[in-house]
This record gives C-alpha cells, structure tokens and sequence, in this order.
C-alpha cells in the first residue's frame, strides 16, 4: 500500500515535469513522509525499500534511464528520512497538528528535508540539467520546501475513518452561504492575483487564508491553502503571474516560491492554533458542567438544564431525588474508594433507567436528582420503580473482589401549572424523599 501511493504521487509529478527540468509539483515526498508519521507500523525496513522502488519505477516506466533515476530519488530519500528524523518522536498530538506548536516542528522537519534534498541537488544539478550547483541547491530547497509545507499538513490532517464517514454523511445537506464565504473568498482572490499580476499578487489570498483558518478545520484549512499553493505554481508555470519576464528569471521564481511556502504556514499554524483553543475550552467546560467522579451534570449545569425543560415542556413534569440508603457506612467500614466505585455505579444504573430526554445531576454527596420532561405521574412512578430495582438487585463489585448491595430512597413531585419553579419542586420532592426515608428506606414516596 505504501509503494501504490508513492507511485501513483510520483506520477501525478513526472506529469508536472516540464521538458528537461524538475516537476512543477512533487507530491510523493510528502505523502511518504506524512504515512510514515501517521502510521507507524509503515516505517520499516521493508517499507523504506518499498518506497524506494516505487521511486525508481515510476522514473524508469516514465523513459528516466537508471542513472538518473537513481540520482533524483537518492535526493527524495534523503529529504523524507531527515524530517522523519525530525518528526518521528515528537508527540501524537503534535504530529496530528492538533497543537499550537504543531507548525512550527512540521516547518523544521520541512526546512530540514528540503535542505537534504537541496545538498543533493549541488551535485545532481550540474550532471543531470548543465546548471550550477549553487543553483540546485535553492532550487531544489523551495521547490520541496513549498511541496513539504503544503503537502504535508494535509496527509497529517486527514480525518480519521468514522470521522471521514461522517464528514461524507453530512455532504447531502448543502452548508450555509456564510459557512462557504471564506473559501470563496480565496478562490476570488486566486482570481484576482492572476488578473493583476506583479509582485504583490501573491500576497493577496492572505486574508482570505486567515479567515478560512479561523472558520474552518486544520484539515479543510490544509486543503485549501494547497489549493492556493498549486494555483499560484502553475499559474507561474503558465507565465500568467507575475509577468512575462520575472516568470522566465530564476531567481524570482525561488523567492516567488519561498513566499509561497512561507505564506502557507500561516494559516495551518492558525488553525492549528484555532483547534487547539477550542478542544481547551471543550474540556473546560465539561469540567465545568460535569462531575469528575460520575461523568453526569453537577447541580449547576442540572439546574440549567432542569430549567430549560420547565420552560419548553408541554406537559407536566416530574422531578426525582434520590438517595443512596445507609451510604455513610459503606465509606466508614470499606473506605472511600469504594464509596466512589458505589456512587459510579449507582449513577450509571440511574442513567440507564431514564429516558433520552430526561435530565440527571448529582447535587452533592450521595444525592442525585433526576427531571422527567413530559411525563404522566404513573410513567413517572414506574421509571422511579425501575431506577430503585436496578440498584437494589444487583451487586456492586469492588477493586478488591468484593460485592455490595446497596438501595436508595426516592421522593416525587409533580410540576403543575401553579408549580413551575424547580426551587418549589426540588423542596417537595425533598418532602417526599424524607418521607421515604423515614418510613424504612428502599422506597418511593410521592409528595402531597
């Protein structure tokens, strides 16, 4: 597998080759090198000689004579192995450009690959194109420079397989117009460099490549800023941008190139940077929402989710608290830990008796409050029943192989028209929870 995509990627830049000079676009180096990070069971022996091969035959089924093959693809070679020297240990996260550093190591590892393959390029240079060797080496580092920056990210990027099925679910329904402004956008501004023309054309995508940074994934942001990439190359290949003569001079076409890959960073790093933030606030804010213990809503988030259903239900509703029976003992004669492991326990057995809608929290201590939207009171006494039974009926096994019995006491109350407000429900319920306790536990009460 590894040798089809090396060799299908080097066709795709043979095909970009002009006559007697390096392709336009090279994209088999970074596709090695960004499988070989991602998968890590790739890199090889085996694989690396797979790779190799597949080099040297799409050279050699192309018309390259032996020679030669083997002297581009020493350079190939030597510019994937050292950013995957470079690449190779850094953190998973990192690798998969989920960090705000992410970047900044995949623009290393480029520079460093790119510079191999530039050292090669001092001696290939003159015995493959009759140029000099200065010339080869900044020319073959843009070239794989830019190929490294804008190729790689998106290899690195690419969603995982329930990820993709999912993006690809989702492709029927049409997005937003707002959703698609920042990719037209850049496709206008592609446009436009090329109408223009000159120097500063390049640069005007800039904007259009930050806001795609900042509204779309690291992913989509790759693939369209490659997208950028490659129009801008072939539009210098083509002499469209930026003239005539600048477009046949060398040197402009290695700064041209450079300010293309430089520009790319920009917008993965930001995205990077973007996803980051946003998976930090994520876990801040289940942090915030959820106990750390049980995994279900703490009494704010459940008081907010409570009210919310107050206000949109239909129906009546009813509110369950519940209390574990005698769970100061079972922490004073087995200890906290398996005080812990009854209330994780106790919390998924309640979880599981509730329907999809109805809301859960833990208030505190061995007291857990439940909110059934649009509900009848018998519907309500049967899910309490059920909750009381699954906690009741079976063990709970500890770390240390031993297993409890635990049961819990339920209070109702029913929300009504002149009852709205959770404060006065959870008081009854807590009447009723009372009640239940004092008439022998392991039982369900319902307030008057």
């Amino acid at each position: 597998m590894l040798a089809a995509a090396v060799f299908v990627a080097c066709l795709l830049g043979i095909f970009s080759r002009p006559i007697g000079s390096l392709a336009t676009v090279w994209p088999a180096n970074a596709l090695l090198l960004g499988l070989l990070l991602r998968f890590e069971k790739m890199s090889t022996p085996v694989g690396w000689v797979a790779a190799f091969a597949a080099y040297l035959a799409a050279d050699l089924l192309t018309g390259a004579s032996l020679g030669k093959a083997l002297i581009l693809n020493s350079a190939n070679m030597a510019g994937v192995a050292t950013g995957y020297l470079v690449c190779s240990r850094l953190p998973r996260d990192v690798r998969q450009l989920r960090h705000p550093s992410s970047m900044l190591y995949l623009a290393l590892a480029a520079v460093a690959g790119s510079a191999a393959a530039g050292l090669v390029g001092t001696v290939a240079n003159p015995l493959l194109f009759n140029s000099s060797s200065l010339s080869g080496l900044f020319f073959w580092f843009s070239a794989e420079l830019v190929n490294y920056i804008t190729i790689l990210p998106v290899v690195l990027a690419f969603p995982h397989r329930a990820h993709f099925s999912g993006s690809l679910a989702k492709i029927g329904s049409l997005p937003k117009p707002e959703k698609l402004a920042p990719a037209v956008s850049l496709l206008l501004s592609c446009i436009a460099a090329v109408l223009v023309g000159g120097g500063g054309a390049i640069a005007f995508p800039v904007p259009a490549l930050l806001w795609c940074a900042v509204s779309y994934s690291v992913f989509a942001t790759s693939v369209l800023t490659l997208f950028f990439s490659l129009w801008t190359i072939f539009a210098i290949s083509a002499v469209l941008s930026p003239t005539p003569v600048e477009a046949t001079n060398e040197i402009t076409l290695i700064s041209i190139r450079m300010g293309v890959g430089l520009i790319c960073l920009a917008p993965v790093m930001l995205a990077s940077a973007t996803t980051a933030h946003n998976e930090l606030v994520l876990r801040l804010r289940h942090l915030a929402s959820y106990d750390a213990l049980t995994g279900i809503a703490n009494r704010r988030a459940f008081r907010e989710q409570a009210g919310l259903i107050l206000q949109q239900s239909r129906q009546h509703c009813v509110t369950l608290l519940m209390d574990l029976d005698h769970f100061k003992n079972v922490n004073d004669t087995l200890g906290h830990a398996a005080g812990d492991a009854v209330l994780v326990a106790s919390a998924q057995r309640i979880r599981d008796s509730l329907r999809t809608d109805d809301a859960l929290g833990r208030l505190g201590g061995e007291e857990f409050a439940a909110l059934l939207s649009d509900c009848t009171v018998s519907e309500a006494m049967e899910i309490a029943e059920n909750i009381r039974r699954a906690v009741q009926e079976e063990p709970i096994h500890l770390d240390n192989g031993q297993a409890i019995h635990v049961t819990l006491s339920i209070g109702l109350a029913v929300a009504s028209e002149e009852t709205q407000d959770f404060d006065l429900l959870l008081r009854q319920a807590d009447e009723a929870l009372y009640e239940a306790k004092k008439n022998g536990r392991n039982r369900i009460a319902l307030a008057a």
